[in-house]
């Protein structure tokens, strides 16, 4: 049997989600949180339908086409297994939902109507918010062969098959307006909480939609749509004129999904994909509901349906009464949210908004909070005088609109605004204030694994250091003159990179330096090891370097939340590489990297993960940790992650997640997190 070196990086993701979807059968979870992750996978699966299925299909395209480097048999096998493994996954989410959570949740007299008819008992209600609220929505379409409509992208539809009084067949179109309205309607009667779906609100009501006829049958469906935007470098306008151009075509792009209920009939699902054009679009049989991550909105409360509270620590080593730029002088100190107060990083950029001291200040936005403060502070300091200049990456997926609204804005009020050339995404994390203190330049700045975004940061996991190390803020002023300059890197840059790992410049050279550093250890009988966290991890050469130091004897101990294309415990190849995988309430995201060094460890922090698109295709900024305090507090948290016993995982050869089988005592990390930044014991 062929010993393949990679795991497909797909069919890894669709493992990932699976391990989101499974935590929705831990008993352990309270009720609402283990509906939530179903909503997750729900939201998760769609958004690999828009951005991988489309790359998988044209690579598997590509190969039938031109033998070069890509093997049409094998991304066929990746097509086959990913849609198989897809509707496995479908099968135990259905399980999950009717034979475990429904009956929970209707243990507490809490009924969420499920493929159900409605109860007399709250017809009248349902029937009087339909013709109050929802009847006014409604668009019908007659299906016929000169049918001109469109399906949005992953909107919701029900196609009604009638019949008049004389016989005759018409097949209509019907919206579901869940963007409109509520995704679910609440009626509380004799101690029972009923909850309806918006869908069959509309189903039980289909007679007033449609008098004079019957209804012979209704069904779901919707339609997902490919999400990639077609960018290019010989575009003769603005960048930002460009995206937003194609963000108004984006929900109009080729369909890669059509998901319906089971039982249409052939001759209308035949016609339905032929008049919307479906005919190339993944024919998948769902269930009765569709976009389930609306679970996230179901209107249930109740003390234990929900995690206990974490209130995010304030650090009593930060000061009040001294401006955290004074206090960055003296010392680093890194904040970890949002176990942590995500305030000090918005305190930040508000002192340094109204300090007379500031004479400049740079940042680089990725994804921008729908109502950022950290955009307000920006332009404050614009207006207070102060030299802004902010990298705004235009191109991050899904957010493009809103970094090009607040661009806009920004702009407006004198910010000197920044975007990356069309082919590159700038992805690093990182903040820097120059100030004029008795006559010198002072530097103070922010180094971080995720993204300036206070919504984000109550629910990932991040790591934000505060430095004043001269050495470390020197190298992002040059990194900033640099990215105004509008230029790819190349071979012929004179920019050197001392301490920083830069993409594009020194990042994977130094990262194979670091670890041959380890195999010579190991080669010399001395202790070798390497601890990294990611969230991903693909880029083959190195992966490889890590099989060479795992053949060397390098002990491995790897975090990767989501995609894991190493292949660990093979004999030969990476029996010393183990991977755990950690799912729980907070979203991993911190980017850690730790290598013994005989001892004297080295720890390295910041934005990428080891994928092609962070090693070859963005600028990226990883980071030394110097501070002694802030690195062995960084290793702790690691170790902490790797006890884990209860939400982590193993990943074993066959991609599987293993649970870790262990007695007590149990360690659950985000909590031993949160307890140990809290001074609990």
């Amino acid at each position: 049997m062929k010993q393949y070196r990679f795991f497909d990086r797909d069919l890894s993701w669709l493992g990932f989600n699976e391990r989101v979807m499974e935590e929705a059968a831990n008993t352990q979870v309270p009720l609402f949180e283990r509906l939530k992750f179903l909503s997750i996978f729900s939201s998760n699966l769609d958004e690999f339908y828009r951005v991988r299925m489309p790359v998988i299909r044209a690579l598997k395209k590509i190969g039938e086409k031109d033998n070069n480097n890509i093997d049409a048999d094998e991304q066929a096998g990746v097509l086959y297994q990913a849609i198989s493994l897809i509707n496995t996954q479908q099968a135990r989410f259905g399980e999950i939902l009717t034979q475990q959570l429904l009956p929970a949740f209707k243990a507490q007299n809490i009924h969420l109507l499920y493929n159900e008819d409605c109860p007399d008992v709250i017809k009248k209600p349902i029937t009087e918010y339909f013709l109050a609220e929802v009847m006014a929505f409604l668009q019908p379409v007659l299906l016929n062969g000169k049918t001109d409509f469109f399906p949005e992208n992953n909107k919701l539809y029900l196609i009604v098959q009638l019949k008049d009084k004389q016989g005759l067949e018409q097949v209509m179109i019907l919206n579901i307006p869940s963007d409109e309205l509520p995704r679910f309607f609440s009626v509380k009667t004799d101690g029972t909480h009923f909850i309806v779906f918006l869908d069959d609100v509309i189903r039980y009501n289909l007679d007033k939609v449609f008098e004079g006829y019957t209804v012979e049958g209704c069904f779901a469906f919707k339609v997902t749509r490919d999400a990639e935007l077609d960018l290019t470098d010989d575009y003769s306008g603005s960048l930002s004129d460009q995206i937003e151009k194609q963000l108004n075509k984006r929900d109009f792009g080729l369909a890669t999904r059509f998901l319906h209920q089971p039982g249409i009939p052939l001759r209308i699902l035949h016609l339905l994909k032929q008049q919307l054009s479906l005919l190339n679009a993944t024919n998948i049989e769902g269930g009765r509901y569709h976009n389930l991550k609306d679970f996230f909105s179901l209107p249930v409360k109740g003390p234990d349906m929900a995690f206990e509270s974490w209130h995010a620590i304030s650090s009593d080593e930060i000061k009040t009464d001294e401006t955290l730029i004074a206090q960055i002088a003296k010392r680093d100190f890194v904040v970890h949210t949002p176990y942590e107060n995500y305030d000090t990083i918005l305190r930040f950029f508000n002192e340094a908004a109204v300090n007379p001291d500031v004479k400049e200040i740079y940042i680089t936005l990725y994804r921008v909070a729908s109502n950022s403060r950290i955009v307000h502070a920006l332009i404050s300091a614009a207006k207070n005088g102060k030299k802004v200049h902010v990298m705004v990456e235009l191109k991050a997926r899904f957010d493009e609109a809103n970094n090009l609204k607040w661009a806009r804005v920004m702009k407006n009020a004198g910010v000197q605004i920044t975007y990356s050339v069309t082919a590159l995404k700038v992805h690093a994390k990182v903040g820097l204030v120059k100030m004029e203190q008795e006559g010198r330049m002072v530097y103070a700045g922010l180094l971080a694994t995720g993204n300036f975004n206070e919504s984000t940061a109550k629910f990932y996991t991040d790591h934000i250091l505060f430095t004043g190390n001269r050495d470390l803020l020197s190298e992002i002023e040059l990194l900033f003159m640099f990215l105004a300059k509008r230029e790819k890197p190349s071979k012929s840059s004179t920019i050197n990179f001392k301490h920083l790992l830069v993409a594009q410049f020194n990042l994977q050279t130094k990262f194979i330096e670091l670890i041959d550093r380890e195999i010579g250890y190991a080669k010399k009988g001395l202790p070798a090891a390497l601890t990294l966290k990611m969230n991903n991890l693909e880029e083959q050469v190195l992966i490889s370097k890590l099989y060479e130091a795992s053949q060397a004897g390098v002990k491995i101990s790897l975090i990767i939340r989501s995609i894991c294309c190493l292949i660990p415990g093979v004999k030969g190849m990476s029996e010393n590489i183990s991977i755990k995988r950690i799912v729980d309430r907070f979203l991993e995201h911190g980017r850690i990297f730790i290598f013994n060094n005989n001892g004297n460890k080295e720890v390295f922090m910041g934005s990428a993960d080891w994928m092609n698109r962070n090693v070859y295709h963005r600028i990226e900024v990883c980071f030394p940790v110097y501070d002694e305090a802030v690195k062995q507090a960084m290793i702790q948290i690691i170790d902490l992650q790797m006890q884990d016993n209860v939400q982590a995982v193993q990943l074993n050869e066959q991609m599987q997640n293993i649970p870790i089988l262990e007695k007590a005592p149990f360690m659950r990390s985000q909590e031993a997190i949160y307890k140990l930044l809290s001074g609990k014991k």
